[in-house]
């Protein structure tokens, strides 16, 4: 099992609260990392149908069957019993007895989307999400925080040039059952759209067309890295925007996609006030572009856009991994001015400028210096690109190999 950069977070938490969520997208590998680092609670997944029964029919009685610690694998499925696990904590602390770590829930739904969790167990559930695997777990790194990783030392990255470059890696995508060897990276993409997303939107839209559905999704893909218009989405798929505003809440419940919004801080120059949308795993985002291999990578035309997703999921990853909440932008005025990133670090915008290319010339520092003379901030900037050294750049920008992000 590769280690999991969450490991740690997960551990302090369940040392401070008495219940603690797991959420992320179906097989990152939520059960083998909780059934790891918690292998003395007991264990009940409810989509055995006999469980999910049981907490439906008699939430009571299956909590009372476990007076310990136990963890409750894909809870979204019976979410009455949130309220029940509010009283079972509350019971425990009228009595002065020990709380931390009492419930452990995982699910591959975001909880945070979930009405009942948040008014049931308010202030006492501590929320972290489980991404796929990041680079730096795949190279076996130690954890870096958010921080850490926007600014460690240049020249990090130039001992180290293992690997074809990062086409490879983004094609074959991050979930461990395609870095185990388990099966082909394109057999398994196909199978889990086909299993987890379409089911998924099924159960909980009960959508009739699944292959409207699925030519959205395919839509979301060519649209990453632009900014979102849903009327737009809609048109080309033949329904409303109603119903394109439903369908990506439903993606981002279930971690497939999340929204990248405007940096909007008090600026007279008009700026976009739309969001743009990302794939959390690029291994999905190649498959939907039909993109099988780092080759047809290379020559794709959406390249650019495959890459800058790639490296803004590895923040959201860095982000999700310390327990943050992620504090991630892009600038764009509306003369198309603009910034990939902005991260709030410490109380100040780091900008980051992507550009997939192995060179970096004058025009690749463009949109960071238009950023310091728009905005007046002097935080960091730094422009990521996908060639191997780290080196400083003109006007204190630091140039940073994808490498370094491992």
């Amino acid at each position: 099992m590769i280690p999991r950069h969450i490991a740690p977070t997960l551990e302090r938490a369940a040392r401070s609260f008495p219940v603690v969520s797991l959420t992320g997208p179906r097989q990152a590998g939520k059960t083998r990392l909780l059934r790891s680092v918690f292998p003395d609670y007991a264990y009940v997944c409810l989509e055995t149908p006999e469980d999910r029964a049981e907490a439906l029919a008699d939430p009571r009685g299956l909590l009372g069957r476990f007076p310990g610690r136990l963890i409750l694998d894909e809870a979204q499925h019976a979410p009455d019993l949130f309220s029940y696990i509010q009283i079972a904590v509350d019971e425990v602390r009228t009595r002065g007895g020990r709380l931390a770590g009492r419930f452990i829930l995982a699910g591959s739904q975001n909880f945070l989307r979930m009405r009942r969790i948040t008014q049931s167990l308010a202030g006492r559930v501590r929320i972290l999400h489980l991404p796929p695997l990041g680079l730096g777990e795949l190279a076996r790194l130690e954890p870096r925080s958010p921080a850490a990783l926007l600014s460690d030392a240049v020249g990090a990255a130039s001992s180290d040039r293992s690997g074809d470059g990062w086409t490879e890696p983004a094609v074959r995508g991050f979930f461990p059952p395609v870095q185990s060897g388990d099966a082909t990276t394109a057999d398994w993409y196909s199978r889990y759209f086909q299993t987890h997303l379409r089911g998924d939107v099924r159960d909980l839209l009960r959508v009739g067309d699944l292959d409207t559905f699925g030519r959205f999704v395919s839509l979301c893909a060519g649209s990453v890295g632009a900014t979102l218009s849903r009327s737009a989405l809609g048109k080309a798929c033949g329904v409303t925007h109603d119903t394109v505003r439903r369908w990506i809440e439903v993606l981002e419940t279930g971690f497939v996609v999340f929204r990248l919004h405007p940096y909007l801080r008090n600026f007279r120059r008009p700026l976009t006030r739309r969001p743009k949308l990302y794939f959390l795993d690029t291994g999905l985002l190649c498959r939907l572009l039909g993109i099988r291999t780092g080759d047809q990578l290379r020559q794709h035309p959406r390249r650019g856009a495959v890459f800058e997703n790639l490296i803004i999921a590895e923040v959201l990853k860095a982000e999700y991994n310390a327990g943050e909440y992620p504090r991630l932008s892009f600038f764009r005025d509306r003369r198309g001015n603009e910034v990939d990133l902005v991260v709030e670090t410490r109380g100040r915008p780091h900008a980051i400028e992507i550009e997939s290319g192995e060179t970096v010339d004058t025009d690749s520092f463009r949109g960071l210096r238009f950023w310091t003379s728009a905005t007046g901030e002097t935080g960091p900037r730094t422009l990521v690109y996908g060639g191997d050294e780290d080196r400083p750049g003109p006007d204190g920008i630091t140039v940073r190999s994808w490498r370094g992000w491992r």
